[in-house]
């Protein structure tokens, strides 16, 4: 019984998941819980105050097999995370089951570990069913520890379901379900109101000073950057390559016959937009957080001014030459001088 994924992804389950799990003092739940069923593969984990799921979705050949289940020990997970640092992001790792032990298949090393088959692991499928069945129940004032909040902190943005004052707080996020559950409420300060409504009555004079209309709306406010300076924001450049797409495509019409050169620049623009929007997307998808790494260094890159530069020294690193490229565009701009100096004395 095997499962292929990329080590991106695997990293991501194991990050996902490992602030969740629970003490050395509970075996069962001290790792994580790799779960194969016939289109996932999940890691799970638990202390019993949160629990946390992050899944991958499996390729068609992968789905033929029987479902299994085994627990990595925590102890392991250390050198696993290190295992996977050594390969590139989209290399493919096979995991297998064998009788007492799970075995991680890369590129260049395998890695193999024992494993507990006989550790009983909560059905946390059963767990997390109950919860997101179940309906709100009426004015909520859940007590939640923040410290345990923190945990759920990936760097995704999640929505979140609030089920009752005992009740768990759903998390959900994109191939992503946790639950916090709720802290035995003491009534101690700063929190010591009970009830909604006890705390709204004990912020009235302060906040009665403020206007019923004010709003933190984004659009209310302007980032104090020049208009020139590249953002470090991925869902912003992503915006911004869409919108260069469109722009781009709308100043097409019109174009082609009397403006040639307008034509081709838009045209141009358009296509290098769409196509780094698409490759942005699709390394979003592999590793978000690479993602957002190459979007944040190449913000700096654009801000610094060198860009030639900077295309210069990368086509050289990937073994092209560059200066070939030089001396042949210098080579097509005198001849087409040429060619439009002939072209006027006719």
């Amino acid at each position: 019984m095997s499962v292929t994924i990329n080590a991106h992804q695997l990293g991501r389950l194991i990050d996902k998941t490992i602030d969740h799990m629970g003490s050395e003092y509970v075996e069962p739940l001290h790792g994580i819980r790799l779960d194969v069923d016939a289109r996932y593969l999940y890691a799970v984990a638990s202390d019993q105050y949160t629990i946390a799921v992050a899944r991958y979705q499996l390729n068609h050949g992968d789905q033929q097999q029987e479902p299994w289940a085994r627990t990595i020990p925590a102890e392991h997970l250390r050198s696993i995370r290190e295992w996977i640092d050594t390969m590139k992001g989209a290399g493919l790792v096979t995991i297998s089951t064998a009788k007492d032990r799970l075995v991680f298949e890369g590129p260049q090393t395998d890695l193999s570990i024992s494993v507990n088959t006989a550790l009983e692991f909560p059905d946390w499928r059963g767990i997390l069913r109950k919860q997101v069945e179940q309906a709100a129940d009426g004015p909520t004032f859940p007590a939640l520890n923040s410290g345990y909040l923190a945990r759920f902190n990936t760097g995704d943005v999640l929505r979140a379901r609030v089920t009752g004052d005992e009740k768990p707080l759903l998390v959900f996020a994109e191939d992503f379900l946790g639950a916090q559950m709720p802290a035995r409420y003491a009534g101690v300060y700063p929190c010591k109101e009970e009830t909604f409504d006890g705390a709204h009555q004990s912020w009235l004079w302060t906040l009665s000073a403020g206007s019923k209309d004010a709003n933190l709306d984004g659009a209310a406010y302007e980032e104090d950057r020049p208009r020139y300076e590249a953002t470090t924001d991925i869902r912003e450049t992503g915006e911004t390559l869409l919108q260069q797409t469109l722009r781009s495509g709308w100043d097409m019409a019109g174009k082609s016959g009397d403006k040639p050169e307008e034509f081709l620049a838009h045209c141009l623009a358009a296509v290098n937009g769409w196509a780094a929007f698409r490759y942005l997307d699709a390394l979003y998808n592999v590793d978000p957080r690479a993602a957002a790494a190459v979007v944040a260094e190449t913000a700096g890159e654009f801000d610094s001014g060198e860009i030639s530069e900077f295309a210069w020294g990368a086509a050289e690193k990937a073994g092209f030459d560059p200066q070939k490229w030089l001396d042949d565009y210098e080579a097509y701009r005198k001849r087409k001088a040429e060619e439009r100096a002939s072209e006027t004395l006719a």
